[in-house]
């Protein structure tokens, strides 16, 4: 009788790895970076290459958060946040991440407010990781840290127009996290 074989594990590649030589290494991760643009967006955020290495990331969450409503494109919070996520395993610098999440707050109050989305969820996603976007900043230097707090006080202004109390809960977190004007 057959056994099953476990899925491989980092462990088996690591063992396949080890018998590769330079030259074998440097053909794998050109076949991998080949393979798909998120592979091509990890490793230019890892390796520090290009003028922006978050323009890719903010792409895909413009489109997720900020979709073309004219050709019936949906919304995704999910998919809105996992290029934080994919950055945060490529880099994870607290300034980027920083940009990431008050970008993804930008465009998620803006989209709400232009076109009147009435989506909880949505809404909810947006205060979670406005929240975390004052927790990551808050982490920075202070010059790093005022324009983004600029910022976050703006989407607060904005998201005052939202409804369900979106606003009033960035009010609260803003005063938690000693951003408040």
């Amino acid at each position: 009788m057959a056994t099953k074989k476990a899925a491989p594990s980092w462990s088996d590649v690591k063992t396949s790895l080890a018998e590769f030589d330079r030259a074998g290494l440097l053909r794998l991760l050109q076949d991998v970076y080949a393979a798909n643009k998120d592979s091509q967006a990890f490793l230019h955020a890892r390796l520090g290459l290009g003028d922006d290495v978050l323009k890719p990331y903010k792409a895909i969450i413009d489109r997720w958060l900020w979709p073309n409503v004219y050709k019936s494109q949906n919304t995704s919070v999910a998919n809105a946040k996992k290029p934080i996520a994919d950055y945060k395993k490529a880099v994870g610098q607290s300034e980027g991440l920083a940009e990431l999440m008050v970008f993804y707050c930008e465009r998620a109050s803006g989209f709400s407010s232009e076109f009147g989305l009435q989506d909880e969820g949505y809404f909810n996603a947006l205060v979670r990781m406005f929240e975390q976007a004052l927790k990551t900043t808050a982490s920075l230097t202070d010059v790093q840290r005022q324009p983004l707090w600029d910022r976050l006080s703006d989407v607060r202004h904005a998201s005052h127009n939202i409804g369900y109390g979106v606003g009033e809960d960035m009010d609260d977190l803003l005063a938690k996290y000693g951003a408040a004007d």
